[in-house]
């Protein structure tokens, strides 16, 4: 593997001391926008920690068609579920310019065997993520699409100084499509309805939440 191991002020923006740690045993490696460098189906074995930057991980079929289950951006971390040593499950993508502690199987393998509390760290980590994979599935299965759309807005929020609740991310009605498993027509004919009714507004694809939106419609 090729770059040289993170520096401390590269560690510093990582707040949990678990995945500070865990970067700590990588080397930095940076990729440009809109690069795929894991591949749903690959046999790698490399965990990426994210330093600087922000990716999507996406599902997509023989056809072209994808479905966004995340993104993630400084201090998480990606390609975890390679360390059993079987294929990918996922593909992952930069969303801008992006760079990783890149860290081998092997490292992780030794930094478990020297200390307990690290494995223990880690197989928490992965429960976390799978109670949030489970949560999405059902949401998923029992949701309608106005639903789900309803859900990511609010889970997406955050509330600012003001007292606003914004999406920091100006994501696109594309990118909301391929989150909640939806066409873009779709989405876009309940935005209408949603700003239409004093929900949302939108300016500069920067969405406000202005009241809560109805569990249905």
């Amino acid at each position: 593997m090729t770059g040289d191991a993170p520096n401390a002020v590269q560690l510093q923006v990582l707040e949990d001391p678990f995945v500070r740690q865990l970067a700590s045993l990588g080397r930095v490696r940076t990729y440009p926008k809109n690069s795929v460098f894991i591949t749903e189906g690959d046999s790698s074995d490399s965990l990426f920690v994210v330093l600087k930057g922000k990716v999507k991980v996406f599902v997509s079929d023989n056809e072209g068609h994808e479905m966004i289950l995340d993104t993630h951006g400084p201090g998480e971390y990606v390609g975890e579920m390679a360390m059993d040593g079987n294929p990918r499950s996922a593909s992952v993508m930069t969303l801008e310019p992006t760079t990783f502690s890149v860290v081998a199987r092997d490292p992780i393998r030794e930094a478990i065997r020297a200390n307990p509390d690290f494995a223990l760290e880690m197989i928490s980590k992965i429960i976390d993520r799978a109670r949030l994979a489970t949560n999405s599935v059902k949401h998923l299965a029992l949701l309608d699409v106005y639903g789900r759309v309803a859900r990511l807005l609010l889970e997406m929020a955050v509330e600012e100084k003001d007292g606003k609740h914004v999406i920091p991310d100006k994501i696109t009605q594309q990118e909301i499509a391929e989150r909640v498993g939806a066409s873009r027509d779709m989405v876009s004919r309940i935005f209408r309805d949603l700003i239409a009714g004093g929900y949302i507004s939108v300016e500069n694809r920067m969405i406000t939440i202005n009241k809560k939106p109805p569990a249905r419609w």
